[in-house]
């Protein structure tokens, strides 16, 4: 579905069937994932452009339509994803390529992942770790934090962490979280503080976390570009 949303065609009937839908009853749910997509592109050629040369891509879903292998060409790309549907898939799109493999696994697993990343990617040198727009996905009770400080932990100094969440902005202190997306929800409804806790000690690259439409934009707005209604927050961190 988010290929089909992104233009692609590497998707089914019943998946464009299913966005087409969707997109009658929530008008931003595609140009918020274009938006997304175009985020991650930005921040793979800002982080390729550090010197960093290998990336590791956490609930990845199908490698399409300017994944990261395709941004940076020249890096080293490990997809991770826990559908095997997807992972059928996507072993399928790489083909042999060179640069790029697909890994079933458990981004809640970061020992896990970190172990079979660690046969394609040096973990020794510095890796960009990509976690975009999945964290909103994981509820408090699977202890995200818990699994990305270990990706923290184990990355090497030089190494970026990429991040976009969706938020509810403007909620205040105390105020009940939207139904279904708590953590029996399937989700979690996180705060900008909430999300910016997920880089931990990690410096955040100007210009911080921040809307991901506005981060490092390849243009300036131009008059009558549509604000979009829902929040997605962005931000790359930097380990010293």
């Amino acid at each position: 579905m988010y290929d089909y949303m992104l233009g692609g065609k590497d998707n089914f009937a019943v998946d464009r069937q299913a966005i087409d839908q969707l997109a009658e009853l929530i008008p931003e749910a595609v140009p918020l994932a274009r938006a997304n997509r175009a985020f991650l592109q930005r921040a793979v050629r800002y982080v390729a452009a550090a010197g960093v040369r290998q990336f590791l891509d956490l609930g990845s879903g199908l490698p399409t339509q300017g994944s990261a292998h395709e941004v940076a060409p020249a890096a080293r790309v490990v997809y991770v994803d826990h559908d095997p549907i997807v992972a059928a898939h996507a072993t399928a799109l790489l083909g042999r390529s060179s640069r790029a493999v697909f890994v079933e696994a458990d981004l809640l697993d970061p020992a896990g992942v970190l172990d079979q990343a660690g046969r394609f990617l040096d973990l020794d040198e510095p890796v960009g770790v990509l976690l975009v727009s999945i964290l909103h996905f994981v509820p408090e009770s699977a202890e995200p934090g818990r699994a990305v400080a270990v990706m923290r932990d184990r990355v090497a100094p030089g190494s970026h962490l990429v991040i976009t969440h969706l938020t509810s902005m403007g909620r205040a202190e105390g105020e009940e979280r939207p139904r279904g997306r708590g953590s029996s929800g399937g989700g979690a409804d996180r705060t900008p503080a909430e999300i910016r806790a997920f880089f931990g000690d990690f410096p955040l690259e100007p210009p911080g976390l921040i809307q991901a439409v506005d981060w490092r934009p390849d243009r300036p707005k131009l008059v009558g570009d549509w604000s979009l209604p829902s929040s997605l927050m962005a931000g790359v961190g930097k380990k010293p």
